[in-house]
């Protein structure tokens, strides 16, 4: 093996830089060789199966002989398989051993060299064989089942594990499942099979097992299994040598022990109100915005995650109801519950969503959420925290929109002179009646121009109160629309839009003092739609009708308002 003096003398050799990129490169293009067993711990004297796999053929074929040290290979079997996938090509190769130990302990698969590639090495614990007193080798089928613990926690995980042990050809069976009042059972994985000896009698063994979380504390009995089988008996031919003879069958019918549990309650000393035994706990947060900032009016999305080793996702408490700000509108999402299941018990998972509104700008401190729970692995309590965080909510900008201004019309009046006093009146003079003329007709003029004006000022001011309707009845009518098409999001957007018109109104919650008891309601009804998803159905028709009776309630008390009193005739 290369030691650091070694790579620090090719750092220093004039050489040494390219020799180290060589061997670099050499080390990039080995083949990586996975190894991985069926199970672990096995017992001695229990077929296992040794999986040796890679994405890319290797250098040469297996030197399987380091392995007879330790391990008897009763079988071997290489297989390949190629896919191609949105134009990638990828290939696996698989050579799988059915071993067996030669002897109890802690033992390494070795390395297995490929040609210049090489496995991974893997530790495997190997028990020691059980021995049956009460088992005689013309037993050729029979079940064995074992639980552990045996003295769980309420709702603790119990793992329970069937073997069907054979020695003759089954042609058909049924086996029951575990039938325990007052508990969950949730199968765990596939079935393994194997080989072993037992009283020097070789069997073929499948095990099957199970995850059993009792609901209440107390005795608790798992009852039998029970195994129908249609045992092969003979050489499967009738004594005439037909083809077409079926194989000849017997019935045969084994059960297991029962199996007693005592089941204990939850420790004195527990204080929490959702009482968790579980061997791992892990609680985290998330945020839709890292900065953990947000507009007022607007939501902020927070993720909860709790990940949970040997317990159900139906045990997991809800988060939602903790680390809340009483100043923020909270709408929590559905959760996503899963059950991961592996050979050695459940690992739950718990996420669920909670939109954060905030109604007026400033800080919130969310309050840290604990989770206690029970160590079933120590048989200590523990807490899994989230810390608690300050969001800031941002006030909006007001759209500062000035008001139209409605510009009268400028009228000029002709400028009237009065004659020269230094005139002297000519032959053609008709008196005072020329005077009288032009007095009484700027008398008329001045009235035409005043009538004028009034009537031009009452036009400007219909003019620009329709005007000042056409953004409104936009914006009823987009409302409708969307209220129409059942869409909770663009209604959302266009009931924030007639507010901004009908009320000059910015926030959701301005708009809502200004509405009625109804339609305040039916907001409420429309945010959970958005952010708690309960909106599928959601049907936009009630805010419709509410919001057009709004406007029509508004528009007749405006216009009972802005009447002009009737002007006086002259």
């Amino acid at each position: 093996m290369l030691n650091k003096a070694f790579y620090q003398h090719l750092f220093k050799a004039p050489l040494g830089c390219l020799l180290l990129t060589i061997l670099l490169a050499t080390n990039a293009w080995a083949v990586d060789i996975n190894t991985s067993v069926d199970r672990n711990p096995v017992s001695l004297n229990d077929s296992f199966k040794l999986i040796f796999s890679s994405t890319a053929a290797p250098d040469d074929d297996p030197d399987f002989a380091p392995l007879e040290q330790d391990f008897e290979i009763l079988n071997q079997q290489k297989s390949s398989q190629s896919s191609w996938v949105n134009g990638k090509s990828t290939k696996s190769i698989s050579w799988t051993l059915d071993v067996m130990a030669k002897r109890a302990g802690r033992l390494q698969v070795p390395v297995i060299e490929f040609g210049d590639d090489r496995s991974e090495a893997l530790n495997l614990t190997v028990l020691a064989a059980s021995v049956s007193s009460d088992l005689s080798p013309d037993q050729d089928l029979y079940i064995e089942v074992s639980a552990t613990p045996q003295q769980p926690y309420v709702q603790a995980q119990v793992i329970y594990t069937m073997r069907l042990f054979q020695r003759v050809q089954i042609a058909q069976a049924s086996l029951t499942e575990p039938a325990v009042p007052g508990a969950i059972v949730e199968r765990l994985g596939e079935d393994s099979q194997y080989n072993t000896e037992v009283n020097g009698v070789r069997y073929a063994v499948i095990e099957r097992q199970y995850a059993i979380f009792p609901q209440q504390s107390g005795p608790l009995e798992i009852a039998p299994l029970q195994l129908t089988a249609q045992v092969v008996s003979g050489n499967g031919r009738s004594r005439f040598g037909s083809i077409f003879d079926s194989q000849r069958t017997q019935t045969k019918r084994v059960f297991s022990e029962a199996i007693s549990l005592n089941v204990l309650p939850a420790p004195s000393d527990f204080k929490g109100q959702h009482w968790l035994a579980a061997q791992q706990v892990y609680i985290e947060q998330s945020w839709s915005n890292k900065d953990l900032s947000v507009s007022v009016g607007e939501p902020l999305t927070r993720t909860l995650t709790l990940l949970a080793k040997g317990v159900n996702s139906s045990q997991l408490p809800d988060l939602t109801q903790q680390g809340v700000h009483s100043a923020l509108k909270t709408y929590p999402d559905q959760p996503m519950l899963k059950d991961k299941k592996d050979p050695d018990g459940m690992t739950a998972l718990r996420e669920q969503k909670v939109a954060l509104i905030p109604s007026q700008a400033g800080q919130y401190v969310i309050p840290e959420i604990q989770v206690p729970w029970f160590n079933t692995q120590t048989q200590t309590m523990e807490t899994a925290t989230i810390p608690a965080v300050t969001i800031t909510a941002i006030a909006k900008s007001a759209s500062s929109s000035p008001a139209a201004t409605v510009n009268e019309p400028q009228v000029t009046l002709p400028s009237l002179q009065s004659p020269p006093l230094d005139v002297a009146p000519t032959q053609s003079s008709m008196g005072y009646w020329p005077w009288l003329a032009l007095i009484l007709g700027l008398g008329w003029a001045l009235t035409l121009i005043w009538l004028f004006k009034s009537r031009t000022k009452v036009s400007q001011t219909k003019t620009a109160s329709e005007n000042q309707n056409v953004p409104l009845k936009k914006a009823v009518k987009a409302l409708q629309e969307a209220c129409a098409a059942n869409d909770p999001k663009q209604a959302k957007r266009a009931f924030l839009n007639w507010g901004k018109v009908q009320f000059n109104a910015d926030t959701e919650e301005s708009i809502a003092l200004q509405c009625s008891a109804e339609c305040q309601a039916e907001i409420k009804h429309l945010n959970e739609s958005l952010y708690a998803k309960k909106g599928g159905n959601w049907k936009g028709d009630t805010l419709a009708a509410l919001v057009l009776e709004e406007s029509h309630s508004l528009k007749n008390k405006t216009t009972e308002d802005d009447t002009l009193e009737p002007l006086n005739r002259l």
